[in-house]
């Protein structure tokens, strides 16, 4: 792809900004709309070189960078010769295992990171380390553990099954095993077993019942700025799964401030969102750390603008200012995702739920969705029903 002349305008005017994910990562797709939308000049890194997030109006250049695997030489060098031929000023991950690889390989990269220290990103990941940086602050979390003999044959009861970590150096399985919930240790101990055998650390963590909800924010000098409370009313897949929908809601402080007290334990700085479990007695149970991109990060976009330009001029080293927290009422919608969910749980009956996410959906804020930039929803359309080889679409300079 051709690379688009720099917008001189806005705060990241002139800057140069690099994403390393998967082509399909509607997280970062969100991302480069935001920086472009600030000025950055923004380049994107596939395994592929191309896929969905090429076809996008906000991406100037698609470049081939090979996911962090084995002793990362491929990733390395798909880096640095992406950033030698954009002139990147500043690379983010769209992912959990792009952002720890690129902490873990910042002194062979010849230009900013955009992620704290491996050992700060260790912290995050790991979710034994997380659980116990929660419990320091006083920050509730299920009760986690590694899945030892003993732990196996202790445990009592349903158990949530996950990977310690996603990401680790000399890592050679190709994808992320999510975490899926069994009714016993018994009916668990195969899914245990599979992950040991893929080379997966497997943990064991006590399942939590309450409402998914996220507090986002912009993290320098132990406070969180630019803050963005969520709340999800709609998951899939059902019942436990990715936000299908979510709205902004007030910041709870008193949670923020043990978050503030987290990040600060963990060594973080930068973007973040940590989502929480809120039990039947207001209690929020931390289940998850994203130090990267993610998913409902549109609904970021929408609500707190800036955030994104901000933790690259962060990274900069450049004088950002104080930023203001989000309103409550701005929506977001996975209109795919919200329509599966209503095949399946048919609130009020089929036609009634459809309806319903339809109309949520035409006041909500979308992950790939742009009448502004509608490449990348035609490029998952012909991807998936026409199962046809993916058309890259040329965008025009936005």
């Amino acid at each position: 792809m051709d690379a688009q002349p720099r917008i001189d305008d806005g705060p990241g005017a002139g800057r140069r900004a690099l994403i390393v994910s998967t082509s399909r990562d509607r997280g970062a797709l969100a991302a480069a709309r935001s920086l472009r939308s600030h000025g950055w000049t923004v380049g994107v890194g596939t395994p592929e070189g191309r896929g969905m997030l090429c076809t996008s109006r906000a991406v100037s250049a698609c470049h081939i960078v090979p996911r962090p695997r084995g002793d990362g030489r491929a990733f390395i060098e798909g880096v640095r010769a992406a950033v030698e031929s954009g002139g990147y000023d500043v690379v983010f991950g769209g992912g959990d295992d792009w952002m720890a690889a690129l902490a873990t390989y910042r002194d062979e990269i010849p230009t900013t990171i955009a992620h704290p220290s491996p050992e700060a990103v260790e912290r995050a990941l790991d979710k034994v380390l997380l659980a116990e940086s929660a419990a320091r602050v006083g920050l509730a979390a299920p009760r986690t553990v590694p899945a030892t003999p003993d732990a196996v044959a202790d445990w009592d009861g349903p158990v949530v099954v996950k990977s310690r970590a996603h990401w680790s150096p000399g890592q050679t399985r190709a994808h992320r095993i999510e975490a899926r919930l069994f009714e016993s240790m018994a009916a668990a101990k195969e899914r245990v077993y599979h992950m040991e055998k893929s080379g997966a650390d497997p943990l064991l963590q006590e399942p939590i019942s309450g409402r998914l909800g996220a507090l986002i924010g912009f993290f320098r000098e132990g406070r969180l700025e630019g803050r963005v409370q969520q709340e999800t009313p709609r998951l899939w897949p059902t019942p436990n799964g990715a936000s299908a929908r979510a709205r902004t809601v007030a910041v709870n402080q008193a949670l923020a401030e043990k978050v503030e007290a987290l990040l600060t334990d963990i060594g973080w700085w930068g973007l973040v969102e940590l989502q929480f479990l809120t039990d039947d007695d207001g209690v929020s149970h931390l289940i998850d750390f994203n130090g990267r991109f993610f998913g409902s990060i549109a609904l970021t976009n929408a609500a707190r603008p800036g955030l994104a330009d901000a933790w690259g001029r962060l990274a900069l080293g450049e004088t950002v200012p104080h930023l203001t927290d989000a309103p409550a009422g701005f929506r977001y919608a996975w209109t795919a995702g919200d329509l599966r969910r209503a095949r399946i749980e048919r609130r009020g009956g089929l036609v009634a739920d459809v309806v319903d996410t339809l109309r949520w959906a035409s006041l909500a804020q979308h992950s790939v969705w742009s009448l502004r930039d509608p490449a990348p929803t035609v490029h998952l359309i012909t991807s998936r029903f026409l199962r046809d080889k993916p058309v890259t679409l040329r965008p025009s300079a936005a």
